[in-house]
């Protein structure tokens, strides 16, 4: 199937409802943003507070904000992070991903994408199964391990233990892709788990930690062909990726842009660098420290954008 020239941004997301929220000890390993919370507390009623409360700002701001419940089994602790095991394009085909967790590989749900033709009128034409890279222990962990140029199909990954080429090269191939991969690692040298906690590209403006690539060739390779393809860069520091300023998502609304991040992002900035997000677009700022804190993701991780096509045509 010939790929369909995509829109950048939606205003369009999915958000799964958590019912049993927590730290997902699978995840633990690889995930250095993760287990930041302190005390014995059960974080389910918090989260839920904070997940109903970006969902609430998001339509407040005119984003289609589509909300499914999740279910209490198979437990899955991470589900309120669609963006990892499906994303979805604007020819119609919807993309499931190879999870290293085990545990994640039950967020995986059919039903909701059956729920996006049948209750809210996008067309689904084809499902690109990319789970079977699971057999082989290499895994590929959807728009977390992709930051994805839909313009100029680009699809920006650090290599990681949720990152391997296979799948990668395999997605590249089938969805018309380039790849840009390069290492990407934290202040104390280890390898940083997702490519969406370090950078994001939007329609004019892209945000990106430079320092987290330790490689000065991969680094300017990524830098070159963010401003290659016309991107305004901003440069995060390491205290700014600390506080999930990389995990940033635009988005599409009537009024124009919407950049929305959480909380603790936003006050990590310095006065200029909020100056050239505002003029950007408007921000949207969610207090989801109870989520970042324990799930070691934010705002970005909790939207899976849809740009499927709606109308007539449905085929899962």
């Amino acid at each position: 199937m010939t790929a369909k020239s995509e829109s950048q941004l939606t205003g369009s997301v999915l958000m799964v409802r958590p019912v049993r929220f927590e730290g997902n000890p699978q995840t633990a390993a690889s995930n250095r943003f993760q287990g930041r919370a302190l005390g014995d507390e059960a974080p389910q009623p918090a989260a839920l507070r904070e997940f109903d409360a970006l969902a609430g700002q998001l339509r407040g701001r005119g984003v289609e904000a589509i909300v499914v419940e999740d279910t209490a089994e198979p437990h899955t602790p991470d589900s309120i992070f669609p963006n990892n095991w499906v994303s979805f394009h604007a020819d119609g085909r919807v993309v499931l991903y190879a999870m290293e967790a085990a545990n994640r590989r039950a967020e995986r749900r059919r039903d909701i994408i059956e729920s996006l033709a049948g209750e809210h009128g996008f067309q689904v034409r084809e499902v690109v199964d990319l789970t079977h890279h699971e057999n082989d222990g290499h895994y590929l962990e959807g728009t977390g391990s992709l930051v994805l140029d839909r313009v100029n199909r680009i699809a920006y990954a650090c290599l990681s233990s949720r990152t391997h080429l296979d799948p990668l090269g395999e997605f590249a191939q089938r969805m018309g892709y380039d790849v840009v991969a390069f290492d990407a690692v934290d202040r104390g040298g280890v390898p940083i788990y997702h490519t969406n906690v370090l950078m994001n590209v939007g329609e004019e403006l892209a945000v990106v930690c430079a320092d987290a690539i330790p490689r000065a060739e991969q680094r300017d390779a990524v830098l070159e062909r963010l401003r290659d393809t016309g991107h305004e860069v901003l440069v995060l520091d390491y205290a700014q990726l600390d506080a999930f300023a990389g995990n940033m998502l635009e988005l599409r609304t009537r009024q124009g842009r919407l950049v929305a991040m959480s909380r603790r992002a936003y006050d990590s900035l310095g006065d200029e660098q909020r100056r050239r997000l505002e003029r950007n677009g408007e921000t949207l700022v969610a207090d989801i420290a109870t989520i970042e804190d324990h799930a070691g993701g934010s705002v970005r991780c909790m939207l899976a954008e849809i740009h499927l096509p709606r109308g007539t045509g449905t085929k899962a």
